[in-house]
C-alpha cells in the first residue's frame, strides 16, 4: 500500500491528465480565428493508411481567417481535401494546385452558442473525471494501514484541496475558451 505523499502525487498527476484532455478537446473547437488545432482530429486516407493531417502536410496561418495546408507529397492533396470536406468542421477547402486554403467564416451567434455548449460539455466531463479521481484517492487514503483517524482526516482534506485546485483550473480553462468563442 502506498503512503499519503504517493497518493497525493498520483492524484495530481492523474488530474493533470484530465486537464490536458480538456485542453486537447477544446483546441479543436472552431473560434472564428484560424487555428491549426482544429485540424487535429482530421484523418487523411493516404495510400491506404489513415494519418493525421500534420503527418502528411504543413499547416500555417498567414492571417487571422485563413489556414494554408501544403502537402509534402502532391498525391496527398485530393485525400486531404476530401477529409476536410467529409469532416464536421463545415469548412470548404479551396484547392490551388499545390496548396489548400481554408477560409474561416465569421461565426453566427447561434453557432457560437452551440460551440460554447460543446465546450461546457467538455468542461463538465473534465470535472466528473476529477471528482472520480478524488473518490479513488479518498478510498486509497482510507485503506492506508497503520495511521490514525487524524491522519486520515488530514489526508482527505489534502485530497480535497488538490481537487478544488483542479476544478478551478477546469473552470478557468473553460472560461478562457468561452471568451475566445464569444469574443
Amino acid at each position: 500500500m502506498s503512503d499519503m505523499k504517493t497518493i497525493q502525487a498520483e492524484t495530481r498527476e492523474k488530474m493533470g491528465k484530465a486537464i490536458e484532455s480538456l485542453e486537447s478537446s477544446l483546441s479543436v473547437l472552431r473560434t472564428g480565428r484560424a487555428n491549426p488545432g482544429i485540424l487535429k482530429r482530421i484523418v487523411v486516407d493516404y495510400y491506404g493508411q489513415s494519418m493525421p493531417i500534420d503527418q502528411v502536410a504543413s499547416v500555417s496561418t498567414p492571417d487571422a481567417r485563413t489556414l494554408v495546408i501544403t502537402p509534402w507529397d502532391r498525391g496527398a492533396l485530393a485525400p486531404i481535401e476530401k477529409a476536410i470536406r467529409d469532416s464536421d468542421l463545415g469548412l470548404n477547402p479551396n484547392n490551388k494546385g499545390d496548396t489548400i486554403f481554408l477560409s474561416m467564416p465569421v461565426l453566427t451567434e447561434e453557432r457560437r452558442k452551440d460551440l460554447v455548449k460543446n465546450a461546457r460539455t467538455y468542461a463538465e466531463d473534465a470535472r466528473i473525471a476529477v471528482r472520480n479521481l478524488r473518490k479513488h484517492s479518498l478510498d486509497d487514503v482510507k485503506k492506508l494501514e497503520g495511521i490514525g483517524d487524524d491522519d486520515i482526516k488530514r489526508g482527505e482534506a489534502d485530497v480535497q484541496k488538490i481537487t478544488d485546485e483542479f476544478i478551478a483550473r477546469v473552470d478557468s480553462t473553460f472560461q478562457k475558451k468561452e471568451q475566445e468563442i464569444l469574443g
